[in-house]
């Protein structure tokens, strides 16, 4: 029996796994001590439960313990790397390099430190949503501070080179940080290997809770220096003040080690069944098309329909099915998507676009319903009824 509507929007959010529920429940009530009281055992039993899920959260993307900085997401993350950086060169170098497709908590910054002096660069991306490392590297200068761009699109899945990019950093001594929200606990990540220095993510993307993210920086990395921005204590080697939520940093860390454990086997799953989506719809619905064609995250895909407006399409679905027209932090704004439109789709094609993101508990009788719910709603609409 299916349960209805069917969730369908894992990239916005992912429900919390019910192993890592359980995990976090004491840290509420019984184990329930501040991590920054020195002086009493609630304390200690819970600065040992942040130790051991910032060990579980290094581990999942290889990195060294004491390079975690814990936070309240991963939009706090982005923010305490950019201006944190922008903070710490003190005016030697006022040139960032991003891309039109990144997600809005990246480019709101860059528009924030553009108000602020710096000069910001916007990668162009082709029809598959890729960029080209020849203009990347054409763009850098003398005074470029550091490279933003994503692992993984929050749209499309389309992954970006990552390790051609961080290359590319290296040669020319410029400081690169990634957005890896959307990738984290999904694909495997190697931080030490690709030579990122400075990363975010966040726990929500990954069947952890909401309210818990990081941003991982380089130790050995001279170009990750930053400068706080909260102040008010020294937690988080001082880089971040604040009381720890140690029931969702040890939500964060099970989860972490969940997807550590699972990837492999859920990815073939996930594969399968949006393949098996999109096969079917494409097939289905004359003139439908995938946006980002491209090395794509295992989840998700992004269809556009022809001669359909995606809003009304979502809205008369809503009692069956949980689908979105792209990223949770836009989607209420009426405006086509700023990822389709630099991928350069017209607005009525971008639209007339969803995203469907499968998950951990994704089912092959959810994903054959939502195929047939979708084919007939599609083909039953007609340009005057929407």
């Amino acid at each position: 029996m299916i349960s209805k509507p069917i969730y369908l929007d894992f990239n916005s959010t992912t429900p919390c796994d019910p192993r890592v529920v359980e995990n976090m429940l004491p840290y509420f009530t019984q184990h329930f001590g501040n991590s920054a009281s020195k002086d009493h055992f609630y304390g200690w039993q819970a600065q040992e439960a942040v130790d051991d899920a910032r060990e579980q959260v290094a581990g999942l993307i290889r990195a060294k313990v004491d390079e975690i900085i814990f936070t309240s997401g991963a939009t706090e993350a982005i923010n305490l790397a950019l201006k944190g950086l922008a903070e710490n060169t003190q005016g030697e170098k006022t040139h960032i390099i991003t891309c039109k497709t990144e997600h809005a908590a990246v480019l709101d910054t860059c528009v924030y430190l553009e108000s602020k002096g710096f000069m910001v660069t916007y990668l162009k991306v082709n029809e598959h949503g890729e960029i080209s490392l020849q203009d990347l590297e054409k763009a850098i200068t003398p005074k470029t501070l550091c490279l933003a761009l994503m692992w993984a699109n929050n749209e499309t899945g389309v992954i970006h080179p990552i390790d051609k990019i961080a290359e590319l950093a290296n040669r020319h001594n410029v400081a690169f940080f990634c957005d890896a929200t959307q990738a984290v606990g999904k694909i495997p990540i190697d931080v030490k290997h690709v030579g990122i220095d400075l990363m975010a993510f966040s726990s929500h993307k990954m069947y952890g809770p909401k309210g818990v993210g990081a941003l991982y920086f380089n130790q050995n990395s001279t170009l990750s220096k930053i400068i706080p921005h909260l102040h008010g204590g020294s937690h988080e080697w001082g880089l971040r003040s604040g009381s720890l939520n140690v029931p969702g940093i040890v939500g964060f860390g099970h989860t972490a080690k969940l997807c550590r454990t699972e990837m492999a086997t859920e990815n073939s799953k996930l594969v399968k069944l949006r393949d098996r989506l999109e096969t079917s719809l494409l097939t289905n619905i004359p003139g439908s098309r995938i946006n980002g064609l491209s090395t794509r995250l295992p989840q998700v895909t992004n269809l556009r329909f022809p001669e359909v407006n995606a809003e009304n399409l979502l809205l008369s679905l809503s009692q069956d099915l949980a689908l979105s027209r792209g990223s949770a932090c836009s989607s209420n704004v009426q405006r086509p998507s700023h990822v389709l439109k630099a991928m350069g789709l017209t607005d009525q094609e971008a639209f007339g676009s969803i995203r469907i993101s499968l998950g951990r508990f994704t089912t092959e009788e959810e994903v054959e319903f939502t195929i047939d719910k979708l084919t007939t709603s599609i083909l039953s609409l007609s340009p005057a009824q929407q």
